[in-house]
């Protein structure tokens, strides 16, 4: 029986199913962690793992569907049983692609998952998690995600995390004349101080970071007036802050609840991962906080702008999917192709070297016996070949496995009956013949 190479099995913790703690609970120590414990489990060959604010997601090919399933179970923590979804081969690519080309985001169309994805494949490769499934898997849905993004609107006038937050917030707030403190010069950080400097009027925006000279960055980038500031010097600026953006990926808190004890009316939004403001912040009078899910009734009506949008991606998609699909089933059909072709090899070349033994050729009649014999080769496999593709494509593996039977991809290495040229002393006139009908 023809035995398939790899099936994709996936699991997600997505803002669709789960909450803000159930993507935390969800995701791994880090990406690159994720696939060295995923490569560990039995019959998994290759792994690929996502993580962002809003998505928790491991992919994992292994020689069994079943396989698949059970190490992306032992990787997932019991607590988020519930809002798991798993995903066989086909729904697994389908789904790949949809997230990169903005589907499945919390903002539809937004840009930032696109490089998101292209960070988690470098992480992967980085480990050697990446074999030929799913690096032709991650890099289609990279295309995808280029082609939504240039061949239509998705993506125009769409708002990211970090202006959606900003928008939130003069919601709740009057920020005209406003302080705002930036928590985070990473991606979503920079988007959210670009927002704030473009869609309000703040007095005063600081950017806050690990690492300063990032943070200077960030604020080099803005018209409205900006300081960098260290970590350290949060709670301070905390004090006099009418708006709080917080996007780091640190695993404790950034800011403690007391920074929020004399601060009045502020808005804080955490758009960390995990969160960087404990959420018994919101107790604190004056102060809301607001999170990813809080996010989802802003972008809802983006969502909604971009319906007609979507629904050319959606067949971008469903086209790059129906290639992707025919690329793996025809490379299936190629590896038994390959595996006849070198049996035919092997005997052509053993019945091409006896003959050419029991016969007085110059060099230029061995290169006309020896190029009849491929002739031959090749026009009695090119039927079984078109075949073979023919079959994988259409997933009838019972006429490959019927195929194999026939030809026999060892018959190369079996014995033979006795080559015609030692039974047959004819043989050497008749090649001669042969040549000389050439000339």
């Amino acid at each position: 029986m023809v035995k398939e190479p790899g099936y994709i099995t996936a699991a997600s913790v997505a803002h669709q199913h789960g909450s803000v703690e159930d993507i935390d609970a969800a995701a791994a120590d880090s990406q690159l962690a994720g696939v060295e414990q995923l490569l560990e489990a039995p019959h998994v060959t290759e792994a690929f793992v996502l993580q962002t604010c809003n998505r928790a997601e491991r992919y994992v090919v292994s020689d069994d569907p079943e396989a698949g399933r059970a190490a992306l179970q032992a990787a997932m923590p019991d607590e988020v049983d519930s809002t798991v979804r798993t995903l066989g081969h086909e729904e697994s690519l389908r789904h790949l692609l949809r997230v990169a080309a903005g589907l499945e985001s919390l903002v539809p169309g937004e840009d930032q998952i696109l490089g998101q994805v292209r960070d988690a494949y470098e992480d992967a490769r980085h480990v050697d998690g990446l074999g030929p499934v799913l690096e032709e898997a991650v890099t289609k849905a990279i295309h995808v995600g280029e082609r939504a993004r240039t061949e239509t609107a998705i993506n125009e006038g769409v708002v990211s995390l970090g202006s959606a937050a900003v928008e939130l917030a003069e919601r709740e707030r009057d920020l005209e004349a406003a302080t705002a403190l930036v928590i985070g010069a990473g991606e979503i950080g920079t988007l959210a101080a670009k927002a704030v400097d473009a869609r309000s009027d703040v007095a005063h925006l600081y950017v806050a970071n690990r690492t300063v000279p990032h943070a200077e960055h960030v604020t080099s980038i803005v018209d409205v007036a900006a300081s960098a500031i260290g970590l350290d010097d949060v709670a301070s600026v905390v004090d006099r802050a009418d708006l709080v953006v917080s996007a780091t990926g640190s695993a404790d808190p950034i800011v403690e609840p007391a920074a929020f004890e004399t601060t009045g009316d502020t808005v804080v939004i955490d758009i960390g991962q995990p969160r960087d403001i404990p959420p018994i912040v919101d107790e604190q009078p004056g102060t809301d906080v607001f999170d990813l899910d809080d996010l989802e009734a802003v972008t809802a009506e983006t969502r909604a702008n971009r319906e007609a949008a979507a629904a050319r991606v959606e067949d971008i998609v469903e086209d790059e999917l129906a290639h992707l699909l025919t690329r793996y089933k025809r490379t299936r059909a190629d590896d038994v192709i390959s595996t006849m072709y070198e049996s035919a090899e092997r005997v052509k070349a053993r019945e091409v070297e006896q003959a050419l033994g029991s016969l007085d050729l110059d060099d230029e009649e061995r290169e006309v016996v020896e190029a009849m014999a491929d002739s031959l080769v090749n026009q009695l496999l090119a039927a079984p070949t078109k075949s073979l593709r023919d079959a994988a494509e259409a997933d009838d593996w019972a006429t490959i496995d019927t195929a194999l039977a026939l030809f026999d991809p060892d018959f190369g290495e079996t014995e033979f009956p006795p080559s015609v040229a030692d039974v047959d002393a004819d043989v050497p006139d008749r090649f001669s013949r042969l040549v000389d009908a050439d000339d």
